[in-house]
């Protein structure tokens, strides 16, 4: 087989990847804090603590605030997800079998970016609870998480993220402050278009892979700041022809890592689901 037609291969699968995964791949990357062409195995978020204001005497001294500097390592993990496609197969399917693959490999990688996200708060032993697993997505409890973040002096500055699940995005709908067009007017309601809408200052987004365990569902509350997520190696695909497959493999790879800079900007409001 030619080279440059497998190496147009390769690119046109590279462009299909990449796409997918920007498109469809990720629902948390943008809600979080980025650091891309990472160099090495691990990268430091910076966690900066709170300055305080304070006077000085006439000619003296302006006082430090003596800001602390925390360093907050994420490590990078390399993952995979490959298949093949028989040369043969694409011309008996009325499909695009190329695009399938491309975009099964993208979505694949995109849940895993997510997944990145979502353990590194469940594993997070600072991340404090709003109300508790007894009962589901309740006005009280979303309240609740509203207090502790403004308590916190997290800013609310349109970059607060609350990911629930679609039990719980169906427990908000039945709240009217949330779902009322008399509360939120006709241009906000969330029956219009994609399932996200913002309420209380954040961008609220149901989630299929947060954490289920024993009938409860952790949901979260974040400010983009409090969460990091490191890309060493962006989504990239490898097209290797087997002859004696008479098949190409499609490999697709990306070297990615998350961890909680500040736990005091993440909120977990764990939710009865039956």
């Amino acid at each position: 087989m030619s080279t440059s037609v497998v190496d147009s291969f390769t690119r046109h699968f590279q462009a299909e990847v990449h796409e997918a995964y920007q498109r469809m791949g990720s629902k948390l990357r943008n809600t979080v804090r980025t650091k891309n062409k990472i160099q090495g195995s691990s990268t430091t978020f910076q966690k900066v603590g709170k300055g305080t204001a304070s006077t000085k005497a006439r000619h003296g001294k302006v006082p430090v605030m003596n800001v602390d500097h925390e360093p907050i390592e994420v490590v990078l993990q390399d993952y995979y997800a490959g298949d093949w496609v028989d040369a043969l197969d694409e011309v008996k399917v009325n499909h695009d079998e190329r695009s399938v693959v491309a975009n099964a490999g993208a979505y694949a990688l995109g849940r895993k970016t997510d997944e990145l996200v979502i353990d590194a708060c469940d594993a997070n032993g600072s991340v404090v609870e709003a109300g508790t697993g007894a009962d589901g997505l309740t006005k009280a409890k979303v309240l609740e998480a509203f207090e502790r973040l403004g308590g916190a002096d997290v800013p609310d500055d349109g970059q607060r993220y609350a990911i629930v699940g679609w039990k719980q995005w169906s427990d908000l709908l039945q709240i009217p402050e949330f779902a009322d067009a008399d509360y939120v007017g006709d241009d906000n309601l969330p029956w219009k278009g994609t399932q996200a809408k913002r309420w209380l200052g954040a961008l609220w987004m149901p989630h299929s892979g947060l954490t289920l365990t024993g009938g409860v569902r952790r949901c979260y509350w974040w400010h983009k700041t409090a969460i990091g997520h490191a890309v060493g190696a962006e989504v990239k695909t490898d097209v290797t022809w087997h002859g004696d497959r008479a098949a190409h493999f499609i490999n697709n790879m990306m070297s990615q890592g998350a961890g909680v800079i500040d736990a005091t900007g993440v909120i977990r409001m764990p939710c009865l689901e039956s």
